[in-house]
Formats: structure tokens, C-alpha cells, sequence
């Protein structure tokens, strides 16, 4: 289906725009279809603007949910859009910018999410910071703590906060990566970061199974998204990414919501602290 999609090099500043990328990630925009599986539920997805949050955002509306994003104030455009494919769907939908390294904005993302919601049962914790470097002298503190505190400390703010709003049969529904398992020398921040969270959901999935709110992950290879030309990866590599996966190309975004969706419906009721993979076939432990 997605075989003879080509990607170019492309560099972009700051964190990526979708409406930016010259060759257009997959969303599920024209082909989603939803069943009714999430029908009258309530969903937090972080980095809903583009990438994987904006692909699950479009398919939880299009299953009935109504959906708050969150995003950092430069992507309102990609948000924009994303807001209106929910609202086309028939559902609520709840834009909060905002940068999650301050936990003081985490916390007040998850009450404007309830507020605007009028509850919560579904968190996607999705969005994420990747900055290859060649070597480990050229990550810098900064650039090594900022990468902790959006890809590990959000998640615990955020996960934090939202626990009292959550009844039995909620989901929270955690982003690693073939990273964890295969990490690149290029990204070695990045990977371990994506190792922390597959322990964090484990361990939160044992405490949480017995109060009926289920914790699982889902473990994306290479995935096209504005992330990836925003210094996710080398430029000049763009075009060649994913032939190392058994399929030998970039996943699309859209091919990572039926994952999501799955984790958060009833469907896998009885699926706890599980790690569901969608990289093209590349094997992990």
C-alpha cells in the first residue's frame, strides 16, 4: 500500500511542521474508518498535531471518542488541522499549546483536558524529542535533558495528574520505539529515553491492572513524520531510512493507529503491560 511512497531530503527548523514536509505523511485522512469501538469516550493524546498523535487523533474521533491535543505553540497550523478532522468526525475537540518539559504545564494540560472533556479515560502519551549526534561529545547537557524531560518526565507528570480522573476501564497508552530494543549510535539519548519507558509501563502496569485501568505500550520503527527532518535523522539519510526493516521502507503514521486504537478498546481488555510492535518486521527481544 505504502511501497512506492519516496522521501526526499528535507531539513526543517525547530520541531517540524507537517504542512511543511514535502512528501505528506499518511494520517488515515482518506481511509480510516471507524466502527464505534471508542463510542462516548474521553482522550488526552500528546503531540496530536502531526506524526503518530495526529493518526491516532483522527482514528479515536472517527471511533466515537472525543479528543484533547496537546502541541508546542509553533505547530498550531498542523493542529488546526488536526482539530478540524476531529470536529469533522462529529466530536469534541480540545487544542492545548504548550511545552510538556515544564511540569507545571503538564499538570494544567490534563485539568484543561477534563474540563474541556468533561472527563478522562484514554491517555496517549506520543510526543517526543529526537536529536541525532554523530558522537556522545556532541550531546550536550541541554539537549540531553530536554530529551528526558519530554520523553520521560511529561510522561510521569502527565500520567500523574491524570490518575485521579481515571476510572476502572481506563487505558493509558505509552510511545516507545525500535530504539529500545535496537538502539542506533546516532541517537543514543533518544533510545534510552524510549528504554525508560518500556520499564515505566511495565512497572505502572502491575500497580494499576488491580484498579482496572490497564497501562500498555506501543513500539514504532522508523515511522515519516516531521520529527524525522527536524534533526530526528540525518538529512542526506532521509531517503534511504527503512530499507533496514524486513519491509524495506518508512512506516506511514497511519499504520500505527489501529495499534492504538486496539490498546484502548475493549478489544484487549485482557492486555496489560504489553509492548505492541509496528516496525516493518524488525525483530526485538
Amino acid at each position: 500500500m505504502y511501497a512506492d511512497i519516496d522521501t526526499e531530503a528535507q531539513y526543517q527548523e525547530g520541531s517540524g511542521l507537517d504542512a511543511k514536509l514535502e512528501d505528506k505523511a499518511d494520517h488515515g485522512e482518506k481511509t480510516y474508518r471507524g466502527t464505534g469501538r471508542l463510542s462516548g469516550r474521553k482522550a488526552l493524546v500528546t503531540g496530536g498535531d502531526s506524526g503518530i498523535g495526529a493518526a491516532v487523533a483522527i482514528a479515536y474521533a472517527r471511533e466515537g471518542a472525543d479528543v484533547a491535543i496537546s502541541y508546542l505553540p509553533e505547530e498550531e497550523e498542523d493542529a488546526k488541522r488536526i482539530v478540524a478532522l476531529i470536529e469533522e468526525a462529529g466530536r469534541t475537540a480540545i487544542s492545548i499549546p504548550g511545552d510538556i518539559v515544564d511540569p507545571a504545564f503538564c499538570r494544567d494540560l490534563v485539568a484543561r483536558a477534563v474540563d474541556g472533556l468533561g472527563g478522562l479515560d484514554i491517555l496517549v502519551n506520543n510526543a517526543g524529542k529526537q536529536q541525532f549526534r554523530e558522537t556522545l561529545d556532541e550531546v550536550s547537557d541541554e539537549q540531553f535533558d530536554e530529551t528526558f524531560k519530554t520523553n520521560v518526565y511529561a510522561m510521569f507528570w502527565i500520567t500523574k495528574a491524570a490518575l485521579p480522573h481515571l476510572k476502572p476501564g481506563s487505558a493509558i497508552i505509552n510511545t516507545s520505539s525500535i530504539q529500545a530494543y535496537s538502539p542506533s549510535e546516532m541517537l543514543v539519548d533518544y533510545a534510552t529515553t524510549k528504554a525508560s519507558i518500556n520499564t515505566f509501563s511495565k512497572g505502572l502496569a502491575q500497580q494499576l491492572a488491580p484498579k482496572g485501568i490497564r497501562v500498555n505500550i506501543v513500539a514504532p520503527g522508523p515511522i515519516w513524520t516531521p520529527l524525522q527532518t527536524a534533526g530526528g535523522q540525518p538529512t542526506e539519510k532521509l531517503p534511504s531510512v527503512g530499507e533496514q526493516t524486513p519491509l524495506g521502507r518508512w512506516g506511514q503514521p497511519a499504520e500505527l493507529a489501529p495499534a492504538y486504537v486496539f490498546l484502548a478498546s475493549n478489544e484487549s481488555s485482557y492486555v496489560v503491560g504489553e509492548t505492541l510492535h509496528v516496525n516493518g518486521g524488525m525483530p526485538t527481544p
